[in-house]
């Protein structure tokens, strides 16, 4: 049996004071294996953004605990690197010292050249030579997205948390971005959890599927996208296993 990688053992949050708390997540367990795309799909009011605060060690738990290979986490770190949905790029700076600020920051042990290469790479990864000079004002919302990519992987970590990257996205746009995080995935050989409230983004993406049920949230059965690699968009939505697992998802979401 595969040793889980990336985990969260009985995680409890609760936000206010006294009688004014409101709970927010409950006892959530979720073990992550090693290289394994997994999705955690909810809807708003979920839980999803602080699940994904408590994975990046951006908010503590209440209760429970979350571990890296075995070793307990308290905080963020480099080991995890987080994907936002409104992009979190500096503005006054280019694509290239964007990306390089995380490289900076995280491998200080590196020569200036080895930093530059290694950012040079990230851009060229996610296909944006052409913007090397330019200022997030002079980009797309995708093109910004893919330096938002680029600058979590420069920090090389373990684990890519994805917190509804692509929802602001128009469709063309977001179909694009979710093969190329797919191809990435596939080439670093990287272990992603993917928050989404997009059932056919995750059926698209992952290899296991988890809803995030009820408020206070907590995790249901996780599903298992047996569906072959590589997915194409047309084929998959006329599968009649996609359909099935479709239904499946969207029924243990909605119950």
């Amino acid at each position: 049996m595969t040793r889980a990688f990336f985990t969260l053992s009985g995680v409890d949050k609760t936000y206010g004071e006294h009688a004014q708390r409101t709970p927010v997540l409950r006892n959530v367990t979720l073990e992550v294996t090693r290289g394994e795309f997994l999705a955690v799909v909810g809807r708003s009011g979920s839980g999803k953004t602080t699940l994904v605060s408590i994975m990046a060690g951006l908010t503590p738990p209440d209760r429970g605990k979350v571990e890296l290979d075995g070793k307990t986490l308290a905080g963020p770190g480099p080991d995890r690197a987080v994907v936002f949905q409104n992009y979190g790029l500096l503005p006054w700076l280019t694509v290239r010292e964007n990306v390089m600020l995380a490289v900076e920051r995280v491998h200080t042990a590196w020569s200036a050249a080895e930093q530059s290469g290694h950012a040079e790479r990230l851009i060229a990864m996610v296909h944006l030579d052409a913007a090397h000079d330019k200022r997030p004002a002079e980009l797309s919302g995708g093109m910004r997205q893919r330096v938002a990519v680029a600058r979590a992987l420069a920090m090389s970590p373990r684990v890519l948390l994805l917190d509804e990257p692509l929802s602001a996205l128009d469709a063309l746009t977001r179909a694009g971005l979710q093969d190329e995080i797919v191809r990435i995935w596939r080439e670093q050989q990287l272990t992603i959890v993917l928050i989404s409230n997009d059932v056919d983004e995750a059926l698209l993406m992952a290899d296991r599927i988890v809803p995030l049920e009820g408020a206070p949230g907590g995790l249901g059965e996780p599903l298992l996208v047996d569906l072959p690699r590589p997915r194409e968009r047309k084929s998959l939505m006329a599968s009649p296993r996609f359909r099935q697992l479709r239904a499946e998802l969207l029924a243990r979401l909605t119950r």
